[in-house]
């Protein structure tokens, strides 16, 4: 990466700190579906932090966390490491087994055509999102493909979870990208 990455990066990350809010006494979300979902912020945070599109994945099974994964198709040169992708296969090998039967994935976008049908093979239980993906988005914006009854194998899904905090992530980043990109940045104009 260089400098300008480099320091676009530092001030990400500057303002991410600056954006924390700690509270002591403060009320515990008491929907754990809201503390996973934080943790897939985080993830989304760390693809941020390498010029990714922020979208972050965290697998749980039995209440605890076993996996994670954020978007790393430009770092890795791969057009499947979809943060889902990334938390699947950790969590698969965690496990050692392709089958993540009673797990529970989450994530802050609405995922794929891709990576339903991968969460579907894998035989998640449940899928928790947060934004909804209109361009792509394979949940109910632009395909349903948890719905098909044709289909062996069906996952329950629950969006809008922490819609606020992971809509406005996505949309910040694109902001900062966009200013990049007008200010003369060398930026990758290419989207998930």
């Amino acid at each position: 990466m260089g400098m300008r990455g480099e320091g676009a990066s530092a001030a990400w990350l500057k303002r991410a700190a600056q954006a924390i809010e700690v509270s002591e006494g403060g009320e515990v979300p008491t929907d754990p579906d809201q503390t996973f979902m934080r943790l897939a912020l985080d993830q989304a945070h760390n693809a941020w932090a390498l010029g990714e599109v922020p979208v972050g994945a965290v697998v749980i099974k039995s209440g605890v966390l076993i996996a994670t994964g954020f978007n790393q198709p430009i770092g890795h040169s791969d057009p499947t490491a979809h943060a889902e992708i990334q938390a699947l296969r950790a969590a698969a090998d965690w496990l050692g087994n392709y089958r993540l039967t009673g797990c529970t994935l989450y994530v802050t976008l609405e995922p794929c055509a891709m990576c339903a049908g991968a969460i579907q093979q894998a035989r998640i239980a449940r899928l928790v999102y947060g934004a909804p993906d209109p361009k792509t988005g394979a949940c109910g914006s632009l395909i349903d493909l948890f719905s098909d009854s044709r289909l062996n194998h069906h996952t329950t899904v629950r969006s809008g979870v922490l819609l606020q905090a992971c809509s406005s992530t996505l949309s910040r980043f694109f902001a900062e990208r966009r200013a990049q990109q007008q200010g003369g940045g060398a930026g990758d104009s290419e989207d998930e």
